[in-house]
């Protein structure tokens, strides 16, 4: 079994009827995978959802596993985020956290694998 950490462009292509995305998604499924999400991508796809809510959105969260990582995953997205600036990139807090709670054993569900690049987790893209 894999453990998915589903990145924010990965929900919004989902939820956007994305052919490609979805079908990932339902193959994480078949396949026994894990989908799992932070608060970072669930704050950053409430933040795009209309005013009223998003049945969908909150149709997608009930099926995912979220995922609270802790001190430690905030320490490394540190870390991980002042090695980019020292190489001259920058690496967002958001995409720090989400690849931070990836840990050793999951893999970051992308279509921002240029971002992700600047971490050493494992990403996918569909």
């Amino acid at each position: 079994m894999t453990r998915y950490v589903l990145d924010t462009s990965f929900v919004i292509d989902h939820l956007r009827g994305d052919r490609a995305a979805q079908r990932r998604f339902a193959r994480i499924f078949e396949e026994g995978d894990q989908p799992i999400v932070n608060e970072v991508v669930a704050c950053e796809a409430w933040s795009g959802a209309p005013a009223q809510g998003d049945p969908a959105l909150a149709a997608l969260m009930q099926v995912v596993e979220f995922v609270q990582p802790g001190p430690a995953a905030a320490e490394r997205a540190g870390q991980w985020r002042q090695g980019a600036r020292t190489r001259g990139h920058s690496l967002s807090l958001a995409d720090a956290l989400i690849a931070a709670s990836a840990d050793d054993d999951a893999v970051v569900l992308t279509r921002n694998v240029r971002d992700f690049a600047l971490t050493p987790v494992r990403t996918e893209t569909y």
